[in-house]
Protein backbone atom coordinates (compact mmCIF):
# COMPACT_ATOMS: atom_id res chain seq x y z
CA UNK A 1 0.00 0.00 0.00
CA UNK A 2 1.54 3.50 -1.02
CA UNK A 3 1.57 6.32 1.04
CA UNK A 4 1.30 10.15 0.79
CA UNK A 5 3.37 10.81 4.15
CA UNK A 6 6.51 12.17 3.77
CA UNK A 7 9.39 9.76 4.76
CA UNK A 8 10.07 10.72 8.89
CA UNK A 9 14.05 10.91 7.67
CA UNK A 10 13.70 13.03 4.69
CA UNK A 11 11.20 15.23 7.20
CA UNK A 12 14.13 16.23 9.64
CA UNK A 13 16.96 16.57 6.67
CA UNK A 14 14.07 19.25 5.22
CA UNK A 15 13.53 20.77 8.32
CA UNK A 16 17.20 20.89 9.17
CA UNK A 17 17.95 22.25 6.26
CA UNK A 18 15.47 25.07 5.97
CA UNK A 19 16.52 25.74 9.73
CA UNK A 20 19.81 26.71 8.17
CA UNK A 21 19.06 28.26 5.70
CA UNK A 22 17.37 30.48 8.10
CA UNK A 23 20.16 31.02 10.55
CA UNK A 24 21.94 31.97 6.77
CA UNK A 25 19.44 34.77 6.71
CA UNK A 26 19.58 36.14 9.96
CA UNK A 27 23.45 36.23 9.74
CA UNK A 28 23.31 38.49 6.67
CA UNK A 29 20.81 40.33 8.10
CA UNK A 30 22.04 41.48 11.41
CA UNK A 31 25.88 41.12 10.35
CA UNK A 32 28.38 41.62 7.63
CA UNK A 33 29.75 37.95 7.36
CA UNK A 34 29.60 36.90 4.02
CA UNK A 35 26.80 34.48 3.17
CA UNK A 36 25.77 33.09 0.20
CA UNK A 37 22.33 31.95 -0.54
CA UNK A 38 21.17 29.98 -3.46
CA UNK A 39 17.56 31.54 -3.49
CA UNK A 40 15.82 33.96 -1.59
CA UNK A 41 11.80 34.70 0.10
CA UNK A 42 11.17 37.69 1.70
CA UNK A 43 9.06 36.10 4.33
CA UNK A 44 12.14 33.75 5.46
CA UNK A 45 13.22 37.07 7.27
CA UNK A 46 10.52 37.14 9.63
CA UNK A 47 10.80 33.66 9.90
CA UNK A 48 14.59 33.88 10.63
CA UNK A 49 14.09 36.28 13.74
CA UNK A 50 13.55 32.98 15.61
CA UNK A 51 17.56 32.43 14.63
CA UNK A 52 18.94 36.11 16.11
CA UNK A 53 20.19 34.88 19.59
CA UNK A 54 22.05 32.30 17.75
CA UNK A 55 23.93 35.16 15.74
CA UNK A 56 24.13 36.97 19.02
CA UNK A 57 25.71 33.60 19.74
CA UNK A 58 28.39 34.21 16.93
CA UNK A 59 29.59 37.72 17.46
CA UNK A 60 29.33 37.29 21.20
CA UNK A 61 32.11 34.62 20.66
CA UNK A 62 34.10 36.50 18.00
CA UNK A 63 34.11 39.17 20.32
CA UNK A 64 35.23 37.29 22.75
CA UNK A 65 38.04 35.83 20.85
CA UNK A 66 39.00 39.65 19.89
CA UNK A 67 39.08 40.40 23.67
CA UNK A 68 41.06 37.55 24.74
CA UNK A 69 43.66 38.15 22.26
CA UNK A 70 44.33 41.89 22.62
CA UNK A 71 44.24 41.35 26.54
CA UNK A 72 47.34 39.37 26.16
CA UNK A 73 49.40 41.69 24.86
CA UNK A 74 47.44 45.06 26.27
CA UNK A 75 45.49 45.57 29.49
CA UNK A 76 41.59 45.65 29.83
CA UNK A 77 40.68 48.86 28.64
CA UNK A 78 42.47 48.41 25.17
CA UNK A 79 41.21 44.90 24.60
CA UNK A 80 37.59 46.16 25.65
CA UNK A 81 38.10 48.79 23.16
CA UNK A 82 38.98 46.50 20.35
CA UNK A 83 36.11 44.25 21.13
CA UNK A 84 33.38 46.70 21.39
CA UNK A 85 35.22 48.06 17.95
CA UNK A 86 35.11 44.97 16.64
CA UNK A 87 31.96 44.04 17.11
CA UNK A 88 30.65 47.24 15.55
CA UNK A 89 32.78 46.49 12.60
CA UNK A 90 31.15 42.74 12.39
CA UNK A 91 27.49 44.05 12.22
CA UNK A 92 27.82 47.31 10.37
CA UNK A 93 26.71 48.75 13.58
CA UNK A 94 23.30 48.24 13.08
CA UNK A 95 21.62 48.19 16.45
CA UNK A 96 24.25 51.25 17.40
CA UNK A 97 22.38 53.33 14.58
CA UNK A 98 18.63 51.52 15.96
CA UNK A 99 20.04 53.17 19.69
CA UNK A 100 20.70 56.54 18.23
CA UNK A 101 17.36 57.40 15.81
CA UNK A 102 15.61 55.97 18.45
CA UNK A 103 17.18 58.61 21.01
CA UNK A 104 16.59 61.43 18.20
CA UNK A 105 13.01 60.42 17.52
CA UNK A 106 11.61 59.66 21.22
CA UNK A 107 14.14 63.14 22.30
CA UNK A 108 13.14 65.37 19.81
CA UNK A 109 9.40 64.33 18.57
CA UNK A 110 6.88 65.70 20.26
CA UNK A 111 4.12 63.29 18.57
CA UNK A 112 4.25 60.15 17.05
CA UNK A 113 4.35 61.30 13.30
CA UNK A 114 7.35 63.85 14.11
CA UNK A 115 8.81 61.15 16.12
CA UNK A 116 8.84 58.86 13.41
CA UNK A 117 10.00 61.20 10.80
CA UNK A 118 12.87 61.85 13.08
CA UNK A 119 13.89 58.23 12.91
CA UNK A 120 13.61 57.73 9.29
CA UNK A 121 16.30 60.84 8.99
CA UNK A 122 19.68 59.41 7.98
CA UNK A 123 21.63 62.24 9.80
CA UNK A 124 22.41 61.31 14.00
CA UNK A 125 21.32 64.48 16.27
CA UNK A 126 22.45 65.55 19.59
CA UNK A 127 20.12 62.78 21.42
CA UNK A 128 21.20 60.12 19.16
CA UNK A 129 25.05 61.66 19.67
CA UNK A 130 24.79 61.63 23.54
CA UNK A 131 23.52 58.13 23.70
CA UNK A 132 25.66 56.48 21.50
CA UNK A 133 28.35 58.23 23.54
CA UNK A 134 27.35 56.70 26.56
CA UNK A 135 26.07 53.24 25.60
CA UNK A 136 29.89 52.79 24.38
CA UNK A 137 31.44 54.33 27.69
CA UNK A 138 29.50 52.08 29.78
CA UNK A 139 30.03 48.80 27.51
CA UNK A 140 34.05 49.68 27.66
CA UNK A 141 33.87 50.36 30.87
CA UNK A 142 32.28 47.63 32.40
CA UNK A 143 34.11 45.26 30.41
CA UNK A 144 37.32 46.81 31.45
CA UNK A 145 36.59 46.39 35.19
CA UNK A 146 35.58 42.48 34.94
CA UNK A 147 38.22 40.12 35.01
CA UNK A 148 39.38 38.76 31.65
CA UNK A 149 37.54 35.36 31.71
CA UNK A 150 34.11 37.12 33.78
CA UNK A 151 34.40 39.31 30.41
CA UNK A 152 34.81 36.56 27.49
CA UNK A 153 31.35 34.71 29.91
CA UNK A 154 29.71 38.50 29.38
CA UNK A 155 30.05 39.22 25.95
CA UNK A 156 28.79 35.37 24.89
CA UNK A 157 26.11 35.81 27.43
CA UNK A 158 25.09 39.95 26.50
CA UNK A 159 25.14 38.98 22.45
CA UNK A 160 22.79 36.15 22.33
CA UNK A 161 20.53 37.18 25.74
CA UNK A 162 20.23 40.74 24.45
CA UNK A 163 19.45 39.60 20.67
CA UNK A 164 16.64 37.38 22.39
CA UNK A 165 15.06 39.77 24.64
CA UNK A 166 14.79 42.57 21.68
CA UNK A 167 12.68 40.18 19.63
CA UNK A 168 10.24 39.61 22.87
CA UNK A 169 9.42 43.18 21.70
CA UNK A 170 7.60 41.50 18.55
CA UNK A 171 5.55 39.14 20.33
CA UNK A 172 4.02 41.72 22.80
CA UNK A 173 3.55 44.87 20.37
CA UNK A 174 2.22 45.76 17.28
CA UNK A 175 4.33 47.32 14.87
CA UNK A 176 4.35 50.81 15.05
CA UNK A 177 5.64 52.28 12.35
CA UNK A 178 4.37 52.72 8.75
CA UNK A 179 4.97 49.39 6.99
CA UNK A 180 5.19 50.42 3.47
CA UNK A 181 8.59 52.68 4.44
CA UNK A 182 9.56 49.85 6.82
CA UNK A 183 12.98 49.00 6.09
CA UNK A 184 12.28 45.53 6.49
CA UNK A 185 8.68 44.82 5.57
CA UNK A 186 8.96 41.32 6.62
CA UNK A 187 9.92 42.33 9.47
CA UNK A 188 6.62 44.42 10.24
CA UNK A 189 5.08 41.40 11.63
CA UNK A 190 4.19 39.73 14.56
CA UNK A 191 6.18 36.79 16.19
CA UNK A 192 4.02 34.19 18.14
CA UNK A 193 5.09 33.36 21.31
CA UNK A 194 5.96 29.66 20.40
CA UNK A 195 8.48 31.19 18.04
CA UNK A 196 10.07 33.57 20.98
CA UNK A 197 10.37 30.78 22.94
CA UNK A 198 11.37 28.45 20.52
CA UNK A 199 14.41 30.86 20.03
CA UNK A 200 15.16 30.55 23.56
CA UNK A 201 16.74 27.12 22.88
CA UNK A 202 19.93 28.47 21.75
CA UNK A 203 20.27 29.69 25.52
CA UNK A 204 21.30 26.48 25.70
CA UNK A 205 23.80 26.37 23.37
CA UNK A 206 25.09 29.11 24.82
CA UNK A 207 24.93 27.71 28.51
CA UNK A 208 26.90 24.62 26.96
CA UNK A 209 30.00 26.86 25.06
CA UNK A 210 30.37 28.82 28.70
CA UNK A 211 30.91 25.47 30.37
CA UNK A 212 32.75 23.53 27.84
CA UNK A 213 35.03 26.54 26.46
CA UNK A 214 34.85 29.03 29.71
CA UNK A 215 34.35 27.24 33.05
CA UNK A 216 36.65 29.57 34.78
CA UNK A 217 34.33 32.53 33.76
CA UNK A 218 31.43 30.78 34.60
CA UNK A 219 32.02 29.52 37.95
CA UNK A 220 33.70 33.19 38.79
CA UNK A 221 30.01 35.12 38.06
CA UNK A 222 27.84 34.87 41.82
CA UNK A 223 24.70 33.79 41.80
CA UNK A 224 24.14 37.68 42.89
CA UNK A 225 25.91 39.30 40.30
CA UNK A 226 23.42 36.48 38.20
CA UNK A 227 20.32 37.57 39.69
CA UNK A 228 21.37 41.22 39.36
CA UNK A 229 21.92 40.98 35.71
CA UNK A 230 17.95 39.39 35.52
CA UNK A 231 16.90 42.32 37.34
CA UNK A 232 18.25 44.63 35.40
CA UNK A 233 17.14 43.34 32.10
CA UNK A 234 13.91 43.31 33.38
CA UNK A 235 13.91 46.66 34.63
CA UNK A 236 15.44 47.89 30.72
CA UNK A 237 12.56 45.39 28.82
CA UNK A 238 9.48 47.13 31.08
CA UNK A 239 11.04 50.61 30.03
CA UNK A 240 11.78 50.03 26.75
CA UNK A 241 8.06 48.05 26.34
CA UNK A 242 6.19 51.03 28.29
CA UNK A 243 8.31 53.55 26.05
CA UNK A 244 7.78 52.40 22.70
CA UNK A 245 3.80 51.60 23.46
CA UNK A 246 3.33 55.08 24.77
CA UNK A 247 5.39 57.18 22.36
CA UNK A 248 4.73 54.75 19.10
CA UNK A 249 2.02 52.58 19.90
CA UNK A 250 4.56 49.44 19.03
CA UNK A 251 7.60 48.57 17.98
CA UNK A 252 9.96 49.79 15.34
CA UNK A 253 13.02 47.88 13.75
CA UNK A 254 15.08 51.29 15.72
CA UNK A 255 13.43 49.96 18.89
CA UNK A 256 14.24 46.55 18.41
CA UNK A 257 18.06 47.66 18.15
CA UNK A 258 17.98 50.01 20.56
CA UNK A 259 16.28 47.64 23.40
CA UNK A 260 19.60 45.06 22.41
CA UNK A 261 22.01 47.96 22.94
CA UNK A 262 20.45 48.54 26.45
CA UNK A 263 19.28 45.29 27.50
CA UNK A 264 23.33 44.02 26.50
CA UNK A 265 24.42 47.10 28.65
CA UNK A 266 22.42 46.24 31.57
CA UNK A 267 23.74 42.03 31.25
CA UNK A 268 27.27 43.66 31.72
CA UNK A 269 26.27 45.76 34.46
CA UNK A 270 24.88 42.98 36.38
CA UNK A 271 28.30 41.01 36.07
CA UNK A 272 30.77 44.22 36.40
CA UNK A 273 28.54 44.26 40.03
CA UNK A 274 30.48 44.15 43.19
CA UNK A 275 28.60 42.13 44.98
CA UNK A 276 28.78 38.17 46.19
CA UNK A 277 26.42 35.80 47.40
Amino acid sequence: MSSTSPHPKRSVIESIKTEWRLLLVAIQFLTRIPVTLNSYQPNWLHQSSRHFPGVGLIVGMLCAAVFALVSYFFNPLVAAIASTAFGIKLTGAFHEDGLADTCDGLGGGLTRERTLIIMKDSRIGTYGSLGLVCALLLKVSLLASMPTSVALAALIVAHSVSRWMSTSLIVALPYGGEIEHAKAKPMAQQMSSKQWFASGLWLIAVAMVLVVVLPDGLWQISLGQWLLAITFVAIAMAHMYRLLKRRLQGYTGDGLGATQQITEIAIYAGLAATINF
